[in-house]
């Protein structure tokens, strides 16, 4: 049997875009991140991309359907044999269900689900200032994780973007936790009754972290 598929959950800033990356990177996984899914619509000007930019900038979810279907269409692309970790999806209890059917549709199963666990107050530290690489989209945050050289990324030495994204401003990164809270801690419990979530600290060094998701996933 192919080996399952990842999904690393937690709240705006815990560190699982990051996390992801290092997994895919090290094992040559696929990383299938929602948010790059939507800014990849919105770099090629799509009716999705203009109605996810317009959500996404409210600091609101993508409804389900269209994200849904977005990754539907990426899983397509994806050889069947290449394990793939979960970045931003599910968010909602629909897309949870719908995970489970996109698995049931193309042969794959869910593994395991990591939650990191992250303070508030934290989070908003690592949010302020955080930019983004144009190339690979890692993430970097001015304050708590700048990247090495200033405007170079650490991962592929592409231009990191010397704004901060439009989503990531305060109120808005306000109104995304306050999103998360009422619409994603429901997902937790889903998967939490079904024996498949994990919690790991999302606090400290990212290799430390790294170390605890890998334990996780064991």
């Amino acid at each position: 049997m192919v080996p399952g598929e990842i999904v690393l959950m937690g709240p705006p800033g815990s560190g699982k875009g990051t996390q992801t990356r290092l997994l895919a990177d090290a094992h040559g996984w696929v990383q299938l991140a929602t948010g790059d899914l939507f800014r990849d619509h919105q770099r090629r000007g799509t009716a999705l991309g203009r109605l996810a930019e317009e959500r996404m900038a409210k600091g609101a979810y993508v409804p389900d359907e269209i994200t849904v279907g977005m990754v539907r269409e990426r899983l397509a692309e994806i050889p069947q044999g290449t394990r793939v970790v979960f970045d931003g999806f599910p968010r909602t209890v629909p897309q949870a269900k719908a995970l489970d059917g996109l698995f049931a549709e193309c042969g794959r199963h869910l593994h395991r689900v990591v939650l990191f666990d992250v303070a508030g107050d934290l989070l908003l530290d690592r949010l302020a200032g955080r930019t983004t690489c144009g190339s690979c989209q890692a993430v970097y945050a001015a304050r708590v994780r700048p990247s090495r050289v200033a405007g170079v990324c650490d991962r592929c030495g592409g231009a990191v973007a010397s704004t901060v994204r439009p989503d990531d401003s305060p109120e808005v990164v306000l109104k995304r936790l306050e999103v998360y809270e009422e619409q994603t801690r429901p997902v937790i419990e889903h998967y939490e009754a079904a024996g498949l979530l994990r919690r790991v600290d999302g606090v400290g060094p990212v290799d430390e972290v790294t170390e605890r998701v890998r334990e996780a996933l064991s």
